[in-house]
């Protein structure tokens, strides 16, 4: 039964969408600028992967215990936490060039990956905040926020570029000095988040006088809530797998596709085009891909998602032309959003309110190694065994969803 948004909810999470715009912005950089800055700084191209690297390092160390900090003080302090951290680590990495340190790159990309996922406590917020009949779509929302950062980050290198010839100033640094306003803009816009969602999340009731839950839709908390709780249970694991394997995929596929099409002789717009596709593929489809997970089920959307992925992969890989690797890197991010808004719709309905920020901040953990495992495998791969060998590894990470439910039906 589809019911009305009530107008607090509908604000809320308008609210999440929003911030994400601002606080997002910054993630293009660490990914776009971020192999450019280790080249600079080490002079060692082999080293490019390090940055791809760091993310996901952070992304790990962080993402669980930020989840066990929003279920013990609420939604709201994690994700201002996390962004505040993000703040600092913005001007460790602006300082880094100014004064050629490795060391405070290093230190400064991993406090602002660890600050940009803790506040993908947002996500948990909106998840909080909507029954599970409607809770694929609410994640949705809050994702397709992240397109509003693909517009404004490189709004900020447009202005960065003119006045770091005028100051002498790094044009890979100074960008990172002018993230600090767009960070405080998302603080304050998350401020006015009224009640704390985790407050909606544990009366729904309150807030959506339609909803009846039914006789086991709220699961009982679990004594002694961990990590081990959702992997021993194979729905709640094959729900982490699926989204593992299609970021790690997709991570491996990120850096292909440049690499695919620069072999071939396309040029630099022509790569920033695809990639740009491949960004749209990830984000722009949130919400309906949310909706169908909510009317049909999760693993109707997670499922297809990873293999959709999978045939991503096989284009880039094995396609030489710029419109199927194109259509290969779109479809990549498609199969992502679509594996990603399923499996943590799906885990946010297994857990209690009181341990859904650990429980998706799991799911982000094994996620983050999985990045880490694809940026540091990618280059020797590339370099022993050539572009379709690493291609071939994105694809079978993708299949191991497939294997592990096939494994899993037979015992």
């Amino acid at each position: 039964m589809h019911m009305k948004t009530p107008a607090l909810v509908k604000r809320n999470v308008t609210l999440f969408s929003i911030s994400q715009s601002f606080t997002g912005a910054g993630m293009q950089f660490s990914y776009g600028f971020g192999p450019l800055m280790v080249v600079s700084l080490t002079g060692s191209p082999g080293l490019a992967g390090l940055s791809v690297g760091l993310i996901g390092i952070s992304r790990f160390l962080v993402a669980y215990p930020m989840g066990k900090i929003t279920d013990s003080y609420g939604r709201k302090p994690g994700i201002l936490l996390g962004l505040w951290l993000a703040l600092a680590g913005a001007l460790m990495l602006g300082s880094a060039m100014l004064a050629s340190s490795v060391a405070l790159f290093i230190v400064g990309l991993l406090a602002f990956g660890m600050g940009m996922n803790g506040a993908q406590q947002m996500r948990v917020g909106a998840a909080d905040m909507y029954p599970p009949s409607m809770r694929g779509q609410a994640l949705g929302y809050v994702a397709l926020g992240s397109l509003g950062g693909l517009l404004l980050s490189p709004l900020l290198v447009v202005i960065a570029e003119p006045v770091a010839k005028l100051t002498g100033v790094d044009p890979l640094g100074l960008p990172w000095f002018f993230l600090p306003a767009l960070i405080i803009t998302g603080m304050v816009i998350v401020s006015f988040v009224q009640p704390d969602p985790k407050v909606i999340g544990a009366n729904l009731s309150h807030y959506w006088p339609d909803y009846k839950p039914a006789a086991k839709s709220a699961p009982a908390a679990i004594k002694d809530f961990g990590a081990m709780t959702l992997l021993r249970n194979p729905a709640t694991r094959l729900a982490i797998v699926a989204n593992c394997a299609a970021t790690g995929n997709m991570s491996i596929v990120m850096v292909l596709t440049s690499l695919v099409l620069a072999h071939h002789g396309h040029s630099l717009t022509a790569i920033a085009v695809s990639h740009t596709a491949h960004s749209v593929g990830m984000f722009a489809f949130t919400i309906p891909l949310g909706r169908l997970a909510d009317r049909v089920g999760r693993s109707k959307i997670m499922y297809p998602g990873v293999f959709v992925s999978l045939i991503g992969a096989g284009l880039v890989a094995f396609t030489p032309g710029f419109y199927t690797v194109t259509l290969g890197t779109f479809l990549v991010g498609l199969g992502w959003a679509g594996a990603n808004v399923a499996a943590t719709a799906f885990l946010a309905d297994q857990v209690t309110t009181n341990e859904r920020g650990r429980a998706i901040g799991l799911n982000d953990s094994f996620a983050g190694a999985s990045t880490v495992f694809a940026a540091f495998v990618t280059g020797p791969l590339i370099q022993w065994y050539g572009l379709p060998a690493t291609g071939m590894i994105a694809m079978l990470l993708a299949a191991m969803p497939f294997a592990l439910l096939a494994f899993d039906r037979r015992r």
